[in-house]
């Protein structure tokens, strides 16, 4: 059987790609009926989540913390989906009283275990919010590249205060060198994925704090 693989560029689902899998031609009808199944029902879901993302933005408008998601919406590897994800699980996320807190609330913290004077520590603890949890470590994965300021991300940052915006530069140039770093010395990369995740909770409680500093009339806010 004939194998077919894509070779005109790195990124998947792209427009080039997808005029790739529009042009592949196999000997069985069967294998042709198949593949236009797969591309038709990879299109419907995409449609699907546009459709929702609009909504999503639709209610955003609506919504007290709007500004809070705005300023997370800054931050590299987190859109629209992830902010809102983060905020309404999260709620008001200056409660915390420290970046630490927010990781430990998330289970993103490592485990510890004692015996006598030793102490060892272990894997995270995975307690607390796991969805705020996953969505932040797949967010992880966009710092495996160099700092840069695309313009989709600059457009969305715009969104955000000046202040804001230098965290998220701030963040952006410490959390990629920061995967550079452990990439180097050969750490697995979901590992890596989960360290920037805990060190992006304090940037995201940074933004937080400043973005409610900003708009003292959001629930919540502190003084």
């Amino acid at each position: 059987m004939a194998t077919h693989h894509y070779e005109s560029g790195k990124s998947k689902w792209t427009q080039a790609y997808w005029h790739w899998l529009e042009r592949l031609k196999f000997t069985q009808p069967v294998q042709q009926i198949v593949l236009q199944e797969y591309i038709d029902s990879v299109r419907q879901q995409q449609q699907r989540v546009a459709e929702l993302e609009q909504e999503m933005a639709g209610a955003l408008q609506e919504w007290q913390l709007a500004p809070v998601v705005e300023g997370l919406m800054a931050l590299r590897g987190c859109r629209l989906i992830t902010a809102m994800t983060v905020v309404a699980e999260l709620g008001d996320i200056s409660r915390f009283d420290s970046p630490r807190q927010l990781m430990a609330f998330l289970g993103l913290v490592p485990s510890e275990s004692s015996s006598g004077p030793n102490r060892r520590r272990g894997a995270i603890t995975k307690t607390g919010n796991g969805h705020v949890r996953r969505v932040l470590i797949e967010a992880a994965w966009c710092y495996r590249f160099q700092a840069r300021k695309s313009a989709p991300l600059q457009r969305r940052a715009e969104q955000s205060s000046a202040a804001v915006q230098a965290i998220a530069w701030k963040a952006q140039k410490r959390l990629c060198a920061r995967y550079r770093h452990l990439d180097h010395r050969g750490l697995m990369r979901v590992k890596i994925s989960t360290a920037i995740a805990r060190e992006l909770c304090g940037f995201i409680w940074a933004i937080a704090c400043q973005v409610q500093h900003e708009h003292p009339n959001i629930v919540g806010a502190r003084a």
